[in-house]
């Protein structure tokens, strides 16, 4: 049957409605994450800080005394708590990239090549400041784009934002994700061990073969995903890499298709009308049978990782990178202390990479993109707009953090490199702000 003009905007409204609430998630995650933030500097440079700074050094077990694993509550919640941000990540590049704005390579371009510039740009900056000893493994601090705050900074915007316009900087930060992830698998890993990387390559194809297999059980993949995690954490390649490989591994197809799904639902549905009724208010056992099975109907009519994304999110959002902020930003300052570290080259790295290359890197490699004809601007969006959105990308916290503390041993560079990061976020979130209002009230 065909679609009516005047239904057009409705279904356009159904089919973006689940980027809104992503968006909306994302954008009340920014706050609590500030708050956390702003919380982790307070106790640092209270009475309280050595509480503070020697609490996350708390050493707790599991497992055996002949196997097990002993870890500070800081190194389970960077290598164990993160993997499960990780996993929502790997989650959210496949779904991007089997149906989302990366399905195609004609709309994947724009944020790619973005994203690219948005890498290597502030790497090649921070380098130029840091060409040599052990401030130059930083490289790869300043490359990072913090979702949750920079889609928390476009709401304040509200309806001036164009929806093309923050789904840009979406796909954007999702193929940033991409790029960190990669960047820590390849350059910020530890000794390897072959035996443990071999077991990872094991518990990868088992996760593969379950898939295939349509194997659709959550415990399944979080049992043998564990496991993958251990082996991984082992092998000298950073545990976070495990994360975005097991959500790779979950199925996309659900096991209710739209055809069996809604014949199942009507069958289910005519029982439910022809069983009896009975008096009160509980309902008799055949009506309870009934509707648990149309509630296993619906659960299942959802894609596994679709499902997955959908519940984990708020988990993550709301509690996984707020716990992290909370262990990781708190960094203890004097004012002389401040004053040097505003100076060291490693924060003049950090902050140039993030506030000057950011915005160049994604507006000039978006620009070539164009320009070569491999892709186009969205509709609505105008060249200053794409700054605006570049100066947000210089918004790292999250996965800058993540990166200086594997990039730096030394508490004085991790305390200049968080004091870049700090400061850059700070100074981008503003000026994307204040460029975006303008331009979008002079365009509107």
């Amino acid at each position: 049957m065909p679609l009516r003009f005047e239904e057009f905007p409705y279904r356009l409204s159904l089919l973006l409605r689940p980027f809104e609430d992503f968006f909306k998630r994302q954008a009340s995650g920014g706050i609590v994450l500030l708050a956390t933030t702003v919380l982790a500097l307070i106790l640092a440079n209270s009475p309280a800080r050595d509480f503070y700074h020697h609490f996350w050094e708390i050493e707790l077990g599991i497992g055996f005394r002949e196997f097990g694993l002993t870890q500070s509550l800081h190194h389970w919640i960077n290598d164990g708590l993160m993997a499960v941000f990780f996993f929502v990540v790997g989650l959210e590049i496949k779904r991007e990239f089997m149906a989302g704005e990366l399905a195609s390579l004609r709309r994947a371009a724009l944020p790619m090549a973005a994203a690219l510039g948005g890498m290597v740009i502030p790497a090649l900056i921070y380098y130029v400041v840091n060409p040599q000893g052990t401030a130059a493994m930083g490289w790869g601090i300043p490359m990072a784009t913090d979702i949750a705050f920079a889609l928390g900074v476009l709401a304040l915007l509200g309806k001036l934002i164009p929806r093309s316009l923050a789904i840009f900087l979406t796909a954007l930060a999702i193929v940033d994700d991409l790029g960190a992830v990669l960047v820590i698998a390849l350059f910020y890993t530890g000794d390897i061990s072959e035996a443990s990387l071999a077991a990872a390559g094991i518990f990868l194809l088992v996760l593969f073969t379950g898939n295939r297999l349509k194997i659709q059980s959550p415990n399944f993949y979080a049992l043998v995903g564990f496991c993958l995690w251990v082996a991984m954490l082992k092998s000298g390649v950073h545990a976070s890499v495990a994360g975005v490989l097991i959500g790779m591994t979950i199925p996309i197809l659900p096991r209710f298709a739209r055809e069996a799904f809604l014949k199942k639902t009507e069958q289910l549905l005519d029982e439910y009308r022809e069983a009896e009724e009975g008096d009160g208010p509980f309902l008799e056992e055949e009506k309870v049978g009934i509707l648990l099975a149309l509630e296993h109907v619906c659960h299942e009519a959802i894609s596994p990782l679709q499902r997955m994304e959908h519940e984990m999110n708020n988990w993550v959002i709301y509690g996984v990178m707020p716990i992290f902020a909370l262990a990781n930003a708190g960094v203890t300052l004097s004012l002389p202390d401040l004053a040097g570290s505003l100076s060291h080259p490693v924060t003049i790295g950090v902050a140039l990479g993030l506030l000057l290359g950011k915005p160049l890197g994604i507006t000039l490699f978006s620009w070539f993109a164009v320009r070569l004809g491999i892709c186009e601007l969205p509709s609505g969006v105008r060249w200053s707009q794409i700054l605006g959105i570049g100066l947000l990308g210089g918004i790292g916290f999250t996965m800058s953090l993540f990166i200086t503390n594997l990039a730096f041993r030394q508490n004085e560079l991790i305390t200049d490199a968080k004091v870049g990061i700090f400061a850059a976020s700070l100074m981008a979130g503003i000026a994307g702000y204040a460029l975006l209002s303008r331009k979008l009230k002079e365009e509107g």
